[in-house]
């Protein structure tokens, strides 16, 4: 047998890494932006006490602030990037960490802001946004800010927060560079008996495998190394726990849930309801788990049982550039400017392709105003992996065409939006792939693959949410997150979710350890919201076409000009019920008929 190892990061041809020098032509270029925040954000100060003295006064500070975060976004951007794709090199953690440093700093520096804003007379600030044309623009803002008053700590303590931000945030630091760069997974025997070393990429790859003992060694061989850290990673996901209470706490909140969602304008109700509907329809989920079963043939099926396609004689593979010709064909109902955008991700470097010795495992989009939306992936060549690069893709072009048609104040969007376009993309690949294939087979498998999606998307991440809101209260309760209590409610959630047909493994209690979003303070829920509303977005965009294109296009220019519930509900979608989410279940219900059809006809 041969050892078949990832290669090292100057292994990678350079046109499948992305091209930071976009950010900075080079670390000179870094070094000098560096010393300008450090040097002017001092002059933030001069600021203080005078904020509201004239229009002119205010309009000065706001376009300084706003030229200081921008020049830093750029910096954070550029230092994370190199670092993800190489989380071994000590060169990029210690820049990476020198840039978190001065935002502490400028965060500190401007913690003045608000705390004096919201001091100030209202009226008086509105006086102000009639007053010069050029602060118009901020009227938005402004009303957000006002909507936070109740929040907003004195001066003096707003700045300790802003200093102690760093120290808070240590855990997810810590979590990230033990799970990235310091695990060392063992070595199993793959489908074509080699011996390969095990890693957060390859692994989803072994999920997949047709040969069982395959899925079950990476299955085992990966939680082997969980259960040996699973205190320390208990104690990562405990004082991030904590910070997040921490916070809430001190700003007034009700909770952690509370104030996550307060920053999106999102009633708790939403996420709250989401859980309900998901609930109500588990027995679907039940379902879904038996027909695997039966079309795998098991006995008993397993954890690792889950990923593998249930159409075992059809074998999708795709190299990265058939991939790219596949996604540009599935998204071009979204017209000509949106396939432009495509054609530049891939012409203009903004993917980094392959994984390598020490890359960040999964798939993400990132950037900031002014530069390109980078893409990580860690290609494998599957069926799942076109699907996330059409994912992250969605993200990408999202922030696009954010970007080019919002000042900087409003060029992002909410995370609650941000689901909606990347799952928009997939809806209409799968669209795409089923008219493409009239093999019966192919379209199970290609339907396999969408019930798999629901399965992770609404179902999965509902789990993670609930598993989520369940430790954080737990926390405000004053019960200690220890691995066992940690391992013993996911593997009740596990059980609940899943059904008596699975027969469970005691490795997938220790699945919360290897969660990056479990870090991220109430994200996960979204992926399921933004899975519902994709589902309305796709359904307008094939049925009628143009005019819904030019609404759903409306969407992704808006960044955060607006309340992002506001957002969807002039695009046409009506996320304020749980309605969407029960309609993207009934899609699944249907899906599942059309496979239990179509492996009743073999």
């Amino acid at each position: 047998m041969s050892q078949k190892e990832l290669l090292t990061r100057d292994q990678i041809p350079v046109e499948r890494t992305w091209d930071t020098s976009t950010i900075f032509k080079s670390e000179e270029d870094f070094e000098a932006s560096y010393i300008e925040v450090s040097e002017r954000s001092s002059s933030l100060l001069n600021f203080q006490n005078r904020l509201t003295e004239s229009a002119q006064t205010l309009f000065e500070a706001l376009e300084l602030r706003n030229e200081l975060i921008l020049k830093y976004s750029h910096l954070a951007v550029y230092s994370h990037l190199n670092s993800d794709v190489d989380t071994a090199n000590s060169h990029y953690q210690g820049l990476q960490t020198r840039t978190r440093n001065l935002g502490t700093s400028l965060s500190a520096a401007l913690s003045f802001f608000e705390p004096e804003l919201l001091d100030s007379n209202e009226n008086l600030i509105k006086a102000y946004l009639k007053e010069l044309p050029e602060l118009a623009v901020y009227d938005f803002e402004f009303e957000l800010l006002f909507r936070k008053r109740p929040h907003i700590l004195s001066l003096k303590e707003e700045t300790l927060l802003a200093k102690a931000s760093q120290v808070l945030s240590s855990p997810a630091t810590t979590f990230s560079i033990l799970n990235n760069a310091d695990l060392k997974f063992p070595t199993i025997v793959d489908e074509n008996n080699q011996e390969v070393e095990l890693s957060h990429g390859r692994y989803s790859r072994f999920m997949e495998s047709q040969k069982r003992q395959v899925r079950h060694d990476a299955f085992k061989g990966m939680y082997s190394v969980y259960d040996q850290l699973q205190h320390t990673f208990a104690s990562t996901l405990s004082s991030n726990v904590k910070h997040h209470n921490f916070k809430a706490d001190v700003r007034g909140f009700k909770s952690a849930r509370h104030s996550a969602l307060f920053e999106n304008t999102i009633d708790e109700s939403v996420h709250d309801a989401l859980v309900e509907a998901v609930n109500s329809r588990l027995p679907l989920l039940h379902r879904y788990v038996s027909l695997r079963k039966k079309a795998l043939n098991l006995d008993e099926l397993r954890m690792y049982d889950l990923y593998v396609p249930m159409i075992d004689d059809v074998d999708l593979k795709f190299t990265f550039e058939e991939a790219r010709d596949l996604i540009i064909k599935a998204l071009s109902v979204l017209g000509e400017d949106y396939v432009s955008i495509l054609e530049k991700a891939f012409n203009d470097r903004w993917i980094d392709i392959e994984e390598n010795k020490g890359k960040r495992s999964g798939a993400y989009s990132s950037g900031t105003y002014g530069t390109n939306p980078f893409i990580l992936m860690n290609w494998q060549g599957t069926l799942d992996h076109v699907y996330t690069l059409a994912h992250e893709l969605g993200h990408s072009v999202h922030s696009y065409y954010t970007r080019q048609h919002q000042p900087f104040i409003y060029g992002d969007y909410s995370i609650f939006l941000a689901e909606v376009a990347s799952t928009t993309n997939e809806n209409l690949l799968t669209d795409y792939l089923l008219k493409q294939y009239d093999d019966p087979k192919v379209q199970a498998y290609i339907i396999n693959h969408f019930l798999d999606g629901v399965k992770g998307t609404i179902y999965r991440q509902t789990q993670f949410a609930e598993f989520e809101h369940l430790i954080h209260v737990k926390d405000q309760e004053g019960i200690a997150l220890t691995s066992d209590y940690l391992n013993e409610e996911y593997f009740k959630l596990n059980q609940l979710y899943y059904g008596p047909e699975m027969t469970y493994d005691e490795d997938i209690r220790l699945e919360w350890a290897r969660i990056p979003h479990f870090y991220y303070n109430y994200y996960v829920y979204q992926y399921a919201t933004g899975f519902s509303a994709a589902t309305a977005f796709s359904k307008f965009i094939l049925e009628q076409g143009e005019p819904a294109v030019t609404k759903y296009l409306d969407y992704l220019k808006a960044g955060s000009s607006r309340y992002p519930i506001d957002v969807l509900k002039q695009a046409g979608v009506d996320m304020s019920s749980n309605q969407t989410t029960l309609e993207a279940l009934d899609v699944f219900e249907e899906r599942l008929n059309q496979l239990e059809a179509l492996l009743n006809k073999e």
